[in-house]
């Protein structure tokens, strides 16, 4: 990925890591303390529902997110590529994973129609998914901002991924270690 590097730093463009990732109501459970020989237990009701969420980070320590009900769609994807056009002054190299919704018909008709004018895609290979800076991301949020919280509806769970995703955003040192992680310079 050394090359898309080099490619945005010729051309003047700025760097958005891109991936997508779900969070479900079952809490990420991490060790805790507690007096001995009283374990925690934290008891939850078994279910599928799930929020998605898609976020973007640049080197310069931004962080950009969506979050909706249900899998994302080619379409959702679009929405999310505009709503970094609009936040990101410039030229644009997003680097992603080659997953079909990323490479569905709308995102090419989008690029087609003007989008590609700002926006360069660059797909990462299917065996390095290490490579994406924003895989950092989704750690982060999981097991230390979200780390054993239990939600019981999906609008509680919005709240708290909301804040946690705010308590992140503060602290730009650490999406820019997410991104030294996957191997860049920044």
């Amino acid at each position: 990925m050394a090359g898309a590097q080099k490619k945005a730093e010729r051309e003047g463009r700025v760097i958005v890591w891109v991936d997508e990732s779900g969070f479900y109501l079952l809490p990420a459970l991490v060790r805790t303390f507690a007096p001995r020989g009283e374990t925690p237990i934290l008891r939850v009701r078994l279910t599928h529902d799930h929020l998605s969420a898609i976020s973007g980070i640049t080197a310069g320590g931004k962080l950009y997110m969506k979050v909706q009900e249900g899998a994302f769609t080619s379409d959702d994807v679009v929405r999310f590529l505009e709503h970094l056009l609009r936040h990101i002054p410039g030229k644009l190299i997003v680097i992603w994973d080659g997953a079909p919704i990323h490479r569905g018909k709308p995102v090419k008709d989008f690029l087609a129609n003007g989008g590609g004018e700002r926006l360069h895609l660059e797909q990462l290979p299917g065996y390095a998914p290490k490579l994406n800076g924003d895989e950092g991301i989704w750690q982060q949020l999981k097991g230390v901002e979200l780390k054993n919280v239990h939600c019981d509806h999906l609008g509680e769970l919005r709240y708290e991924l909301r804040k946690a995703k705010e308590r992140l955003r503060h602290r730009t040192e650490v999406i820019r270690g997410c991104i030294r992680q996957a191997g860049y310079d920044v």
